[in-house]
């Protein structure tokens, strides 16, 4: 019956990939896409709206990232479950999206009954992490190595290294010397750290780098 089936929302900012994953779980009698959306920021609205069972989310979308949307989703709706569904397969994003609340992780590729299994275990309050991911949990949790969290774990190490100039008062010239790299490329690094932490200038960068215990002191 249509009342026992999982209500479930996706996110992705490809439209004919939305479409293509709507119809492929809905195809399963045992999911109910109830909403869409395009962005970060409509994916949390539609799971406060909605309240599914399961979130499903892209990690590179305007507006706001997978990870702050899952960070997001998962405090202002208990209960709900974040299935991520991305191309992604660094550690950075990995261990980002599992600090935010993410409940699986599965590479884009994979197939219908591995989605399905995959919606239905975390809606079932499973962790679920597909083939290309699972490797590197296990190595990771098997190291006898105690690892500390990075502080924004959303940013990737050179994100936080432009970060952190950035906070101690460095133009984006200053950054690319200090870091052997053109000035373009800084600015796309700060276009990608904004974008990221959902800011709009760099005094707010600053101050959630700051916040987060990134930055120092100024340089002489």
């Amino acid at each position: 019956m249509a009342a026992d089936r999982l209500r479930v929302v996706l996110t992705d900012d490809h439209p004919a990939f939305l479409t293509g994953l709507q119809v492929l779980l809905e195809s399963s009698p045992e999911i109910e896409v109830v909403g869409t959306a395009g962005t970060g920021a409509r994916a949390v609205q539609l799971a406060e709206e909605t309240t599914p069972d399961v979130v499903v989310v892209d990690l590179n979308m305007p507006e706001m990232s997978g990870v702050e949307a899952t960070r997001r989703i998962v405090r202002a709706v208990p209960g709900v479950a974040v299935l991520v569904l991305t191309m992604l397969e660094d550690d950075d994003s990995v261990f980002a999206a599992i600090r935010a609340g993410a409940h699986g992780y599965v590479l884009k590729g994979a197939g219908r009954e591995e989605l399905t299994r995959a919606v239905v275990a975390v809606a079932n309050g499973g962790a679920v992490f597909g083939p290309g991911v699972a490797p590197r949990l296990l190595a990771f949790f098997a190291t006898d190595l105690p690892r500390s969290a990075p502080p924004l774990p959303e940013l990737t190490d050179r994100e936080r290294e432009v970060l952190g100039l950035l906070t101690q008062g460095c133009g984006n010239n200053a950054i690319a010397q200090r870091l052997f790299i053109q000035p373009k490329t800084v600015r796309n690094y700060v276009s990608a750290i904004f974008a990221k932490l959902h800011v709009d200038d760099r005094e707010e960068a600053g101050r959630r780098a700051r916040e987060a215990g990134l930055g120092g002191h100024p340089p002489p």
